[in-house]
């Protein structure tokens, strides 16, 4: 806990006060920024910054954690393109990078959205996740789309902000109306269209499972955060240390999308009881009698617990991994990407194999 009056034997006066009082919205601003919490409007970030006194703190883990991030180029398997291109509709617009696999000329299996957190690019996200590598063993495209700078000053999705929650506006309109365009360019139907994020972009991809069930079979949320946990700056700040509101009331008319969850215990980011919360969430909506079934392992030197929630036709409706000692970070990750661990289960394969159904038993299609 950051507390901005610790050693203070009286209170401040004149020429000091003020100098503590600058460099105390200096520090608030500042952290408030490395999570994206602020706009691009310096009018907006003062008046943030205000608004958390002298004598009050920040909740624990809200330190920057930046991974070991080496830059390493995206490899590109002869055949192949990763494309970059900008995405426009009436709710705003946004650029983004496409990987087509080299065996796209035979047909694409489905759609994979990859949503990357804060300061992250889609670069950086494509080299970390290794979900290129992915595509060209199971035929899919995937896509990154890029937040901007002028919506997010640390390019974080808006998770927090009411108008980034809705359906048919803001950040969820344009994404899914990325993931509705690529659908008719490859011929994919919604069986084989998904989402997934790390940090913010998993709060905003479990947003779209929330928003667009129509368009999204199944979301991957790696570090994130429930449906509505937030809705302004303090509200972010107490939903990322486990404190969050209430969800509110379901947009969606059908049963819950699949979801595939992961989380470390080591997190001090984001609370891990954030992703129990999504986990309650899609078992509290899910009809008929579900069965659970939990499993203990170890991975690349971590141990980790994967809980299955499915129908009675085998048909996993959920799955929720912890991961032992695992930080803030995309488990099993590639070292050339930021908000990586290479220890621990892989991530990225576990929720291509959930979206899939690779290796369940029979069950029909959503």
């Amino acid at each position: 806990m950051i507390r901005f009056n610790v050693g203070a034997q009286r209170p401040a006066t004149g020429e000091a006060y003020a100098a503590r009082l600058a460099a105390a919205n200096d520090l608030v601003q500042r952290t408030l920024s490395q999570h994206g919490l602020l706009s691009a409007d310096s009018t907006q970030q003062q008046s943030l910054a205000h608004a958390f006194p002298l004598s009050g703190g920040l909740p624990n883990g809200f330190a920057n954690r930046p991974g070991h991030y080496n830059a390493t180029p995206v490899p590109l398997r002869e055949g192949a393109v990763f494309r970059q291109e900008i995405f426009k509709c009436d709710a705003g617009s946004r650029a983004y990078r496409l990987y087509v696999p080299a065996t796209a000329s035979k047909g694409v299996t489905g759609i994979v959205m990859m949503l990357h957190g804060c300061t992250q690019t889609a670069e950086d996200f494509a080299a970390g996740t290794n979900m290129n590598t992915l595509a060209e063993d199971h035929g899919f495209v995937v896509v990154y789309p890029q937040q901007s700078r002028g919506e997010n000053a640390q390019s974080c999705w808006n998770w927090f902000r009411r108008g980034d929650q809705r359906r048919g506006r803001g950040e969820p309109a344009i994404l899914a109306g990325l993931a509705q365009q690529l659908m008719k360019d490859f011929d994919v139907s919604r069986e084989a269209c998904f989402v997934a994020g790390l940090s913010a972009g998993a709060a905003m991809a479990v947003i779209l499972g929330e928003t667009y069930a129509e368009v999204f079979a199944a979301v991957g949320a790696h570090s994130g955060l429930p449906y509505g946990a937030a809705r302004d700056v303090p509200s972010a700040f107490a939903a990322m240390a486990g404190n969050g509101q209430n969800s509110p009331a379901s947009q969606s008319s059908g049963k819950p999308v699949r979801t595939i969850v992961f989380h470390g215990t080591a997190d001090t980011t984001v609370h891990p009881s954030n992703s129990e919360r999504i986990t309650r969430t899609v078992v509290n909506t899910a009809e008929g009698q579900l069965i659970e079934t939990t499993k203990q392992g170890v991975a690349s030197g971590r141990s980790f617990s994967r809980t299955s929630i499915a129908q009675m036709n085998g048909a996993i409706e959920i799955e929720h991994w912890v991961v032992q000692g695992l930080g803030h970070a995309w488990s099993g990750g590639q070292p050339g990407g930021s908000y990586t661990d290479p220890k621990g289960p892989d991530a990225s394969d576990a929720m291509i194999r959930f979206f899939y159904r690779i290796g369940q038993g029979n069950q029909e299609n959503d």
